[in-house]
């Protein structure tokens, strides 16, 4: 084999792989290494990818397979690829297939767990955590698990490490006589896109055994909605969608009696204000999390079972909150969308997507889709500002994490603000924060209306609408900009301060600026220089730079520019 060194990656005997910024391949090998790789370092020059097994894992859901790996590898490879990682590669990928569930015919409270492999099988018959979630084994690499266990049988082999492949199949749920229209009600024409069409296809794998359940990762702003219609369309059949909040509910509804032939009476809101369940049902993480106190039971979880739902539809999964995964153990036997813009979640449960919703089944890069016109072109900025005077004493007498609110409530960020408004008067502006002090302030100083939690769900409606017919260019935003806010004509987001360095929120926050409105869009990050805030900077800068999009730094000295 002869090697390029004129390649720009390189494939380290621990698994890592480093890849040339300078480099004329450079953005064709980041898409070729985001499907089975995650990134760790992102420095000027060389970025810096490792391989897990759960980006292995992942990447076999989505159909890659070891030759595939193995020949983009030397392909892009300066030098020998070491004989160790392929090896490690093909093994690790190898484990996929090799647990399968699937159903019992003789008895319908129980599966059947078979173990292709015998050291595996005995791995089974003698783990303290996964043994117990069997009714015991039929033979050696068969055994009975019970169906309440599909679940909880799929979290503990997934931690022995080796993902079963459920070919268990899904109840029908209600059917449902739900089509798409076009044009949409409004009298729009539109048709799905073809990468819309092959992410359900990828999802559902053409009727297969092994589909029905699993996630598809999309940009904010392309549409991962219209895949969740779709999906529906092809299932047939009573749909529970979760998603993030009560706007998100709103949209959600919205588009579902635009574009498809459902009526109001076959559409419910469920929500603090409304409990209507319906053949679609439409609720939020917060209503299945809602407690009367710590200890008590969550009061809404009946939801689930409220229906004989075909379909449940998890939007923004990555944003799932931890005890909704408890239930979705218990209801594996409906068909499962997960939709999200990134797998990357803050508190390291993406091995739990994995087993409960299901593997990641379709994603498409997001520079693609900017080239293709389908997302806005986008541009990111870090601007770094100096903290001084009184606020620079108190930050080196406080502790680490005080310090992280006084660099993020710098008052020399208004300074940038303004210059940055009047940079873009003519563009549709979002100021993003995470403090509410900090973003009254901002409120007042520039007269741009503040949207909060605390915000009345009308009131919220009145203003976004207000965005998008023209009467409001500049709205200031706190954490429900990181959920689906439709602002179809924001383009450019001024973020002054965010949730400790956050690549999730990063994600969304990003997306709010991406659905094509004709012109660039630009994202700014005002980070206080030589701060915990600049250190936190750097994990939202992986995730820009994962997805391809350069980012500029700017040193903006006091005052502006």
């Amino acid at each position: 084999m002869i090697f390029n060194p004129d390649n720009p990656l390189i494939v380290q005997g621990d698994g890592s792989l480093l890849l040339e910024v300078d480099n004329d391949l450079y953005g064709e090998v980041r898409d070729f290494l985001a499907r089975f790789a995650d990134l760790e370092k992102s420095p000027e020059h060389i970025h810096t990818y490792r391989i897990t097994s759960l980006s292995l894992w992942n990447a076999a859901g989505a159909g890659l397979t070891v030759a595939e790996l193995g020949e983009g590898l030397l392909r892009y490879t300066k030098y020998e690829v070491p004989k160790k990682v392929m090896e490690d590669v093909a093994e690790k990928i190898g484990r996929f297939g090799k647990v399968v569930l699937r159903q019992c015919d003789d008895d319908p409270d129980m599966l059947l767990m078979e173990v292709l492999d015998k050291q595996v099988a005995r791995k089974v018959a003698t783990s303290k955590r996964v043994f117990p979630q069997t009714a015991g084994a039929v033979r050696e690499g068969l055994f009975r698990v019970p169906l309440l266990n599909r679940g909880t049988i799929k979290q503990a082999m997934l931690r022995l490490g080796y993902p079963v492949e459920d070919h268990a199949g899904f109840v029908t749920g209600t059917s449902l006589d739900i089509q798409l229209t076009n044009p949409s009600k409004d009298g729009q024409a539109w048709a799905p896109r073809r990468y819309q069409h092959e992410s359900v296809s990828a999802w559902s794998k053409n009727g297969a055994l092994d589909g029905g359940h699993g996630v598809v990762v999309l940009p904010c702003g392309a549409g991962k909605t219209i895949v969740g219609l779709q999906t529906m369309v092809q299932t047939g059949c009573q749909t529970l969608i979760l998603a993030t909040g009560v706007s998100s509910v709103r949209q959600w509804k919205e588009e579902i009696l635009q574009r498809t032939n459902l009526t109001e009476e076959q559409v419910g809101e469920y929500s603090g204000q409304h409990k209507e369940i319906r053949p679609v049902t439409v609720t939020t993480y917060q209503m299945l999390t809602h407690r009367k106190s710590s200890d008590a039971a969550f009061t809404h979880l009946g939801l689930f079972s409220a229906n004989d739902w075909g379909l449940i539809i998890y939007d923004e999964v990555h944003l799932l909150p931890a005890p909704v995964f408890r239930v979705t153990a218990d209801i594996q036997a409906r068909r499962r969308l997960g939709l999200t813009a990134t797998l990357v979640r803050e508190d390291g449960r993406e091995a739990d997507v994995f087993s409960l919703i299901g593997p990641k089944r379709f994603d498409v890069p997001w520079k693609d889709l900017e080239r293709r016109g389908f997302v806005a072109e986008a541009h990111c900025f870090e601007i770094r500002v100096e903290l001084e005077g009184e606020e620079a004493q108190v930050y080196a007498m406080v502790d680490r994490r005080k310090q992280v609110r006084i660099a993020a409530e710098n008052p020399a960020k208004i300074d940038v603000i303004r210059k940055l408004l009047a940079r873009h008067a003519n563009d549709k502006v979002l100021i993003i924060g995470m403090y509410i002090d900090q973003l009254e302030g901002v409120a007042k100083a520039f007269g741009a209306p503040l949207i909060t939690g605390k915000t009345p769900n009308e009131e919220r409606d009145v203003l976004y609408e207000a965005f998008r017919a023209g009467k409001i260019n500049v709205l200031t935003v706190s954490k429900v900009a990181n959920f689906s806010i439709n602002l179809p004509d924001a383009n450019v987001a001024i973020q002054i301060s965010g949730t400790f360095g956050s690549r999730q929120e990063e994600a969304q926050r990003l997306g709010r600026i991406l659905r094509p409105s004709g012109g660039r869009a630009c994202f700014y990050s005002v980070v206080t220089r030589n701060s915990r805030e600049q250190e936190f900077a750097h994990n939202r800068q992986l995730f820009l730079t994962e997805q391809g999009y350069s980012y500029h730094i700017e040193d903006w000295p006091q005052g502006g520019r």
